[in-house]
């Protein structure tokens, strides 16, 4: 059914440069952190245990989990698969402990104005798009992360978020909630 927009990139970029998946997704993180410098994100704890965690986890998984070959108990694990990331980054996010490298660039356009839903769907369609182009694996899955995470870590950050988190911008500057 697809990857989710990011491991379209995360595919594509291993094919490019000839890395497993697991390895260039771990790049991919401490790239990406480049990009923050335009949106003065902060490095914390949780980013960089994220940028490796999230790797090695996924080389893991991906060699412990069958694929699944019903397509018919492929919708429901696309499904609780989706949510779970919203929910997941919800929690983490909400922890105050820095978000991972991805997700910076969500909450770093989200302190310059732009709705988390919009800013969180805007990432994702982009690395889709780029990841497409790089080769990855595009689904209906993977169109339906695309269009429903923002949607659902729009919601879930504010409800899960820690409220004496420290910040280097007031709540007021966050539209964190639609």
């Amino acid at each position: 059914m697809g990857l989710a927009p990011w491991d379209v990139f995360h595919e594509g970029f291993s094919e490019v440069i000839d890395w497993p998946f697991g390895r260039a997704l771990v790049l991919t993180s401490f790239l990406v952190l480049f990009l923050w410098i335009p949106l003065r994100q902060r490095v914390g704890l949780g980013t960089l245990l994220n940028a490796v965690q999230i790797g090695v986890v996924a080389d893991i998984v991906i060699s412990l989990v069958p694929e699944q070959t019903s397509y018919w108990t492929r919708i429901p694990f696309m499904v609780i698969g989706i949510l779970l990331v919203g929910v997941g980054s919800g929690f983490y996010i909400g922890a105050g402990l820095g978000p991972g490298p991805r997700d910076g660039l969500m909450t770093g356009l989200a302190a310059r104005g732009m709705a988390i839903s919009r800013a969180r769907t805007a990432v994702e369609i982009t690395v889709l798009l780029i990841g497409w182009i790089l080769g990855g694996t595009v689904g209906v899955g993977t169109l339906a992360f695309a269009l429903s995470i923002g949607p659902i870590v729009g919601r879930t950050i504010p409800r899960l978020r820690m409220q004496d988190l420290p910040s280097a911008t007031s709540d007021d500057e966050r539209p964190w909630a639609e």
